[in-house]
């Protein structure tokens, strides 16, 4: 049931957020170093219902720092490893004849859980990449004809390698549309990476990963889904939104823009931003910290540009800096 937020409680609302967030980032601050900006946006997603997809080379983290967000909230967690014989009901489940009862029954798979870790999705190939359609829009499994809900809030993180490397399938259009952002992460810089290394120095096997706590509570999530909706955005910046999706439907680079649900994802995730940040109202900045990884996987380049050496963030960057700011 929905939490009812009293207008002049919003501020006691916020400030209960605010809390939650501080909470789960020093908990990862235990294992995690750096990072900030995942973390707040990983958060983002969760409180407004969407799913996120990370990408980066091998050993930074992507897969630790999904399995302590886990970790720190109170809920069903499963990982699925994504491998090129994974098939389709290896992750939504198959039916099974029961001998005793002389009829088939339907064995859950382990996207039925709450939050949905995806180990290195695109080392699968496509009919397996189609389980997840479903599951991710509409929350729901359907096997032989049967509808299956899950249980709500229902989050999955995606880690995948850059596509530049070996043994890897493009993700399809329909499926990258699913996820709310594509977070690209780097290789961390010398003074993190200094600070790894006499973090772990002296734990070998990881301890301090079980020093992680939960902090957050389903009740907690849908307190901050609860605030976020009544964050305010006036109609200026719903207009900036749509200017900046609309031109990417019509840039000369861009063989494909972003789809409405790119415009849903930046108003509700900037609105998220805000909330987190305190504020009882969103501004341009929020909303141009979360354009990036909207639209950087929603976007494909024309093959000239793709030669060029043009990225996506080069034509997301030329878009925000040609539409006038409201202010």
């Amino acid at each position: 049931m929905e939490e009812i937020i009293p207008e002049n409680n919003m501020q006691l609302g916020l400030e209960r957020m605010k809390f939650s967030v501080t909470e789960v980032k020093r908990e990862l601050s235990k294992v995690i170093v750096g990072q900030s900006h995942m973390i707040d946006l990983l958060l983002a997603s969760l409180f407004t219902g969407g799913h996120v997809l990370i990408e980066g080379v091998p050993g930074i983290a992507k897969t630790l720092t999904a399995k302590l967000l886990a970790q720190t909230i109170n809920l069903g967690f499963s990982r699925i490893q994504f491998t090129p014989d994974l098939m389709p009901t290896d992750v939504t489940g198959t039916s099974i004849f029961n001998v005793k009862q002389s009829e088939f029954e339907f064995k859950k798979g382990p996207v039925f859980s709450n939050i949905v870790l995806i180990d290195e999705i695109n080392r699968s190939p496509a009919k397996t990449q189609a389980s997840l359609f479903e599951v991710m829009e509409e929350k729901q499994v359907t096997i032989d004809g049967t509808t299956f809900k899950m249980n709500l809030p229902f989050f999955v993180i995606a880690t995948q390698n850059p596509v530049e490397q070996e043994g890897l399938y493009r993700l399809p259009e329909a499926q990258l549309d699913r996820f709310v952002f594509k977070i690209k992460i780097h290789y961390p810089s010398l003074e993190e990476e200094t600070s790894i290394l006499r973090r772990f120095s002296s734990d070998f096997t990881q301890q301090t990963n079980k020093e992680v706590k939960q902090v957050l509570s389903a009740e907690d999530i849908l307190h901050c889904q609860s605030i976020i909706e009544k964050v305010f955005i006036k109609d200026e910046l719903i207009q900036y939104i749509a200017r900046i999706t609309d031109l990417t439907r019509n840039h000369g680079d861009l063989i494909l823009g972003a789809s409405p649900r790119a415009s849903l994802a930046i108003l509700r995730t900037s609105k998220a931003i805000a909330a987190m940040s305190g504020r009882e109202f969103v501004i341009p900045e929020d909303i141009q910290a979360v354009a990036y990884p909207v639209l950087n996987h929603r976007i494909i380049l024309t093959p000239e540009k793709e030669m060029d050496g043009t990225n996506a963030e080069d034509i997301i960057k030329e878009i925000i800096q040609k539409i006038e700011v409201p202010r």
